[in-house]
């Protein structure tokens, strides 16, 4: 093992070491830092883009353009009645020979068409695998005859540590919220069931955007297969998402009837309904559902 930040008494850090070091705190991939102008690309002619000040990570690669200055790139002049697409890249090169690197902006010139450039190649590379040559692609430069008329950011940027802390924070926030038990409020209907806690017991719980709903109801009147019969109201209200009602899985009353049902609408009103069997007055029902609310 070699020591990185330590003095040894001689010259010992290494650009693979130090790029090996950004990948692990940015990744191997390529952005922008979120620091200056973040190299944004100004058109200052039909033959010139300025790409103003800011910080590339690439690769591992750390290089910048100075604060309040601009790398000035010529484009090639448009050809009339022609259209181009042009890329402007970063380029990593080592020297074979001298093992000399550098990192600096480079227009890719496209193939003039009548219609439907191609977009031009441009070399992928691998620096930490000994590749000579590595672009990371910034811009893509549309000309439709002699104007240049679009310049589309290609990059991503990367936030700095404190930006994903903030982030990381407020999303830890979001999801206790999120995962916080709350008990919802509702009205029992004592004209269609017993509301006596003796007989009708009902809770109803939220977390985050679920709803349940458990309890035992005696009703008040008798149901008539498939006529609903209003149990409460106020209930979480179904989310925008549903198309229709939504529905418990079916459940029997005392042993004695199948395919009963509850059922809550839009409006956050509760029902109870049956099928094949008329329900009497005095029969108690066991509930037990969940559904994605408001």
């Amino acid at each position: 093992m070699d020591i990185i930040t330590g003095y040894t008494g001689s010259p010992h850090v290494t650009a693979e070491q130090d790029r090996d070091v950004n990948i692990g705190i940015f990744g191997a991939e390529s952005y922008v830092l979120r620091t200056g102008s973040r190299l944004k690309a100004e058109v200052s002619s039909n033959n010139e883009i300025k790409v103003r000040d800011g910080v590339i990570m690439h690769q591992g690669c750390a290089a910048s353009i100075k604060k309040n200055t601009y790398d000035s790139l010529t484009i090639a002049n448009g050809s009339q009645g022609m259209k181009r697409v042009d890329l402007i890249v970063a380029r990593y090169s080592r020297d074979q020979n001298t093992k000399e690197e550098s990192l600096v902006l480079k227009v890719i010139q496209g193939t003039p068409k009548e219609s439907g450039p191609a977009v031009p190649g441009y070399t992928t590379g691998d620096i930490q695998a000994g590749d000579l040559i590595a672009d990371m692609p910034l811009y893509q430069v549309t000309l439709n005859g002699l104007n240049i008329t679009e310049v589309k950011q290609l990059f991503a940027t990367q936030d700095s540590i404190a930006e994903l802390s903030s982030k990381l924070k407020n999303a830890e926030t979001t999801m206790n919220n999120n995962l916080t038990v709350t008990k919802c409020s509702f009205t029992l209907n004592s004209l269609n069931i017993n509301t006596s806690t003796q007989y009708s017991r009902v809770q109803c719980f939220k977390i985050g955007h679920i709803a349940f709903i458990n309890g035992v109801i005696k009703i008040n009147k008798a149901i008539n297969t498939y006529s609903p019969l209003r149990i409460g109201t106020g209930f979480p209200k179904l989310h925008s998402s549903y198309s229709y009602n939504a529905y418990s899985s079916s459940f029997s009353q005392d042993g004695t009837y199948a395919s009963c049902f509850a059922e809550i609408n839009k409006n956050g009103d509760l029902d109870l309904a049956v099928r094949f069997q008329k329900a009497a007055a005095g029969d108690i029902f066991y509930i037990n559902m969940c559904y994605i609310c408001q």
